[in-house]
């Protein structure tokens, strides 16, 4: 499911990508369901793209989602609990114990926040693979 949502630099909020064109992808806002376009010069990535530092590699962002939405019961954050930077390392440790302090910032973790609470507003919840997107995406790298 995170695959087909997008973050576009310099755009609020996140889209769900409609469909592709040349040069040009179609995408919805999530929250509004308004329609917009979206070009190859704008930096546009998938959610299921984005990892976040950890001690021993990499962690996907599905998983982080997951972990807070266990942790939280599958209910908003409070944006406001999270504005001193204590309070964010202390969230984030809580979710990703051995996340690598000097390489996740506090800004990523505030757009973290931010992100959940809008794709659980939004009524998305389903944040890790399906099996068969797994074998789906494993016969693609495979090629």
């Amino acid at each position: 499911m995170l695959k087909e949502i997008l973050a576009i630099s310099g755009r609020p909020g996140l889209y769900r990508l409609v469909k592709y064109g040349n040069n040009i992808i179609i995408i919805e806002n999530i929250t509004d369901k308004k329609r917009g376009t979206a070009y190859s010069r704008d930096k546009v990535i998938s959610l299921g793209d984005i990892s976040m530092y950890t001690d021993s590699g990499d962690k996907p962002l599905g998983e982080i989602l997951e972990a807070i939405k266990t942790k939280y019961e599958a209910k908003p954050l409070d944006p406001a609990k999270y504005k001193e930077p204590e309070a964010l390392q202390t969230f984030f440790k809580e979710i990703v114990p051995n996340f690598d302090v000097d390489r996740v910032y506090n800004t990523d973790i505030k757009k973290l926040i931010s992100w959940y609470n809008l794709l659980i507003n939004s009524g998305m919840t389903d944040f890790l693979p399906k099996e068969e997107e797994k074998v789906e995406e494993e016969k693609e790298n495979d090629m």
